[in-house]
């Protein structure tokens, strides 16, 4: 809280005044005024944000890019254990 006052005061110098048509006009903005005041100030600085990616189906394979097959390995089939050949039962 304490920052959040301590930023709306540095820009109350900054923005200008945007009031309500009922609301009558301040010497020196409130913080509230300040506030109501930040959007046009927002606009001008931007955002750091990426702009949004595109939505639906993507793309695809490039064309004329050629397609090599992937990479198969042999299946690894383990033996059997030492525990496996054991005559005893566990039930």
């Amino acid at each position: 809280m304490p920052l959040l006052t301590w930023q709306l005061w540095l820009a109350k110098d900054v923005v200008t005044e945007i009031r309500l048509p009922w609301q009558k006009s301040l010497p020196e903005l409130t913080p509230g005024r300040v506030v109501q005041s930040m959007l046009p100030l927002l606009i001008g600085i931007g955002s750091p944000a990426v702009a949004p990616k595109r939505r639906g189906n993507s793309d695809g394979w490039q064309t004329g890019k050629t397609r090599t097959p992937r990479c198969r390995y042999p299946v690894v089939k383990k033996g059997k254990g030492r525990f496996q050949n054991s005559s005893k039962s566990i039930s």
